[in-house]
């Protein structure tokens, strides 16, 4: 078998294995999860892999070519380790995984089996069931350039380059009153224009829920209060004193980008793309055919 060591090739010839399967999960936000399916716990490269999660996995299947990996990990939530509530917060969204083929003997003697990320995580009835994509799965993604009216680039991406740390496009304050985890409201919150942060963004910085984000459905005044509504509530708790950092907001429009971003020149619409009523346009019956400009 390709990649193995003499050592490990040989334990596997001999007919008579102590194997077992070794899993390490790391989140975006760096923690590091780490389980194996033998009835102790192992150890190697620093990580001591928990035995106490009921964590299995289904047949791994690999190919050549760029066709995808994938295999799914099963397991029982556990607020010791994957905790449900985390799931549905989404911070294994999209976490890195190392699967390994470990003697558990000599840890030593080892494969790693897959390599990938986490796609679609299932919880239900106490358990969860994970899909793992294989290091091919980006490439699924769809490539290139959309012409379109509206910008297609996000809000201080790399296309965009605007700097959203310039004063004036974020900030940052404790929250005043929360309802549902889906409406801020703040008093005396001014030095904005109404709309400012509608379609921006809302994030986290303290408390169980730090990290977590949404979208800015509406920014808008109630009498002498300012009112953040998202389109989906927090998934995590939120109170009054949670402190938060606001993000303005972009519609995509060209006139947007030039009077509220100055940031013309990274503009990537096409704001005199024809739209469909010009598939429907006819030559005029009276007045002068000029040819000219249509705008």
């Amino acid at each position: 078998m390709a990649g193995l060591e003499a050592d490990f090739a040989a334990h596997l010839a001999s007919g008579l294995t102590t194997l077992c399967h070794c899993w390490q999960l790391t989140r975006q936000d760096g923690v590091v999860f780490a389980f194996t399916d033998h009835d102790m716990p192992l150890s190697f490269d620093g990580v001591t892999f928990r035995a106490d999660t009921g964590l299995s996995a289904r047949a791994l299947a690999q190919t050549t070519g760029l066709s995808v990996d994938n295999t799914e990990a099963l397991g029982a939530l556990s607020d010791h380790a994957i905790r449900e509530d985390e799931i549905e917060q989404g911070r294994f969204d999209g976490a890195e995984v190392l699967a390994w083929l470990v003697n558990w003997a000599d840890p030593t003697q080892r494969l790693l089996q897959f390599r990938g990320s986490i796609g679609e995580l299932h919880r239900a009835g106490g358990s969860f069931r994970a899909e793992l994509r294989g290091l091919t799965e980006p490439l699924n993604q769809p490539m290139g350039r959309v012409y379109q009216k509206p910008c297609s680039a996000v809000l201080g991406d790399g296309n965009c380059g605007f700097d959203l740390t310039a004063p004036g496009y974020t900030d940052t304050r404790a929250v005043e009153r929360v309802d549902d985890a889906q409406s801020f409201q703040w008093q005396g919150f001014n030095g904005f224009d109404e709309g400012w942060f509608t379609r921006g963004r809302l994030d986290v910085l303290d408390g169980s829920a730090a990290g977590l984000w949404g979208m800015v459905k509406q920014d808008r005044f109630d009498g002498e209060r300012r009112v953040i509504d998202l389109w989906e509530p927090i998934r995590g708790a939120v109170t009054a004193g949670t402190v938060v950092r606001l993000t303005a907001g972009c519609d995509k429009r060209m006139e947007t980008c030039r009077l509220k971003f100055n940031n013309l020149l990274n503009f990537q619409g096409f704001p005199d793309l024809p739209g469909e009523d010009w598939v429907m346009a006819v030559p005029k019956s009276d007045g002068a055919n000029t040819g000219g400009s249509r705008r």
